[in-house]
């Protein structure tokens, strides 16, 4: 670590601070790292999303996930724009429509993982094996335990232009 200016030592002791420095630079580097795919990083996450629940309506999508459908709802055409997944009519549900990758949003997905993988490798490279999943099995029940819902980033848990609503009280 590079030698911190006194006046700056209580930021770098806030795991606050430093979760959202290091979260602001990989969410750039991501971004800037998929710009040749020409997809961005709420994209990859749903194309991953997606292939995990192939199949499964829009509403089934929002509910178990707990993304907005406003959100929902323009990620999916705009990946079907892009004809990376489709919507097909519901083989039970006469008034849903089923979304289904296609194709080329698994071939997207088998491209973007390997860009995920070495930020991955780019963010945590000075750490050993085992320091990597201790860090992971710590953010992961600290994130669980802050009530987020694994896999999805909280930006698309709201409507689009809102922002989540803190509770001062649980500060």
């Amino acid at each position: 670590m590079k030698d911190v200016d006194p006046e700056y030592r209580s930021l770098v002791d806030s795991a606050a601070f430093l979760l959202a420095q290091l979260g602001s630079h990989a969410a750039y580097r991501f971004d800037q790292l998929l710009a040749p795919l020409d997809i961005k990083p709420p994209q990859y996450g749903t194309l991953r999303i997606l292939e995990a629940n192939d199949g499964r309506t829009q509403q089934q999508l929002c509910d178990a996930l707990g993304i907005h459908r406003n959100v929902m709802v323009s990620l999916i055409d705009n990946l079907e724009k892009r004809g990376l997944v489709e919507r097909r009519k519901h083989p039970v549900d006469r008034r849903a429509h089923a979304v289904h990758l296609l194709p080329a949003g698994r071939e997207m997905i088998a491209r973007a993982s390997v860009i995920a993988d070495r930020l991955n490798d780019e963010l945590l490279g000075m750490l050993t094996p085992e320091d990597r999943a201790r860090l992971l099995a710590m953010l992961r029940r600290a994130a669980i335990g802050n009530g987020l819902t694994p896999g999805v980033h909280p930006g698309l848990t709201h409507e689009p232009g809102t922002m989540p609503m803190y509770d001062p009280d649980h500060i």
